[in-house]
């Protein structure tokens, strides 16, 4: 049975190259486009699966090709995709990632399915039998639903709210994990909108590095690397947190682990990038 479950958002991103955005009214060439399964709950999920745990997802898609293959692609990296809802009357969400020169990443997305599932769609038998969950961006209610249940079980929670951690009523959800992940933007609107006393903040910060705060502050400063894409780094850098986290590594290990696998996806195009622990271990130094 898995030992870590996420449940979010599962899209199918198709990411644009270009050397560098178009102002208003412009146009630049595609340098490269490439089309693959996404959403940040996959993004994680296959990252926990390349370091070697049991994880599954609980997500959903619709009864689409696009769907189709973004299932299959979970269960060929190893992640139990039982739990993933098919919604027959709607897509699959899409994702338009345009990734410039730089590195940096625009997102234009498509409503979809990626919402539908419900946290009844999790069995008792499941959470009864794993150690941690770990939420992503999602319905508001199923999300603090998702933790209640949880809780009752005894697992350690964490969530990774995204850009819209402002407007999206995530307060319930928020009060009843112990791990709340947050870049610099997300983490200004949070402090002022919830009390974050009772939550360990683990702040991702891009080339500053990262950092533990819950009364006292632990920072890692990253590694210095060639930025070719972003997208998917903050996924990856929950999925090396969570890892040496459920293996019982201290928190200076758990961010240097996590940075590591920040900086692994941003050096390759895409979301997912296959992450092993010699990769990570070069990163550390050891």
């Amino acid at each position: 049975m898995p030992r870590v479950i996420c449940a979010g958002h599962l899209n199918w991103d198709v990411t644009l190259r270009v050397d560098s955005l178009p102002d208003p009214d412009g146009e630049v060439p595609v340098t490269d486009r490439r089309a693959g399964g996404g959403g940040s709950a996959g993004n994680v999920a296959t990252g926990l699966a390349d370091l070697g745990l049991d994880v599954a997802l609980l997500g959903s898609v619709g009864d689409d090709e696009e769907g189709r293959r973004a299932r299959e692609e979970l269960t060929d990296a190893g992640v139990d995709a039982s739990h993933v809802v098919t919604a027959p009357d709607l897509p699959t969400t899409r994702k338009y990632i345009v990734v410039d020169s730089s590195g940096e990443v625009m997102v234009l997305g498509c409503d979809g399915a990626n919402e539908t599932f419900e946290a009844s769609d999790l069995p008792e038998s499941s959470l009864a039998d794993a150690e941690h969950l770990h939420l992503t961006s999602q319905d508001p209610e199923t999300a603090a639903r998702l933790a209640e249940r949880a809780k009752a079980h005894g697992l350690t929670v964490s969530f990774d709210p995204g850009r819209r951690i402002g407007d999206r009523g995530y307060g319930p959800a928020i009060s009843a994990v112990e791990y709340l992940f947050l870049n610099d933007r997300e983490a200004a609107l949070a402090l002022d909108a919830f009390d974050l006393t009772e939550q360990t903040l683990v702040l991702k910060r891009g080339p500053e590095g990262a950092e533990i705060r819950d009364g006292e502050r632990v920072a890692h400063p990253g590694y210095p690397i060639d930025v070719v894409d972003t997208t998917g780094a903050g996924d990856a850098f929950a999925a090396g947190f969570i890892a040496a986290l459920v293996d019982g590594a201290d928190r200076e290990r758990a961010l240097a682990v996590a940075n590591a696998c920040g900086a692994l996806v941003s050096q390759a195009p895409g979301a997912r990038t296959s992450l092993t622990w010699d990769d990570v271990d070069a990163f550390i130094g050891e």
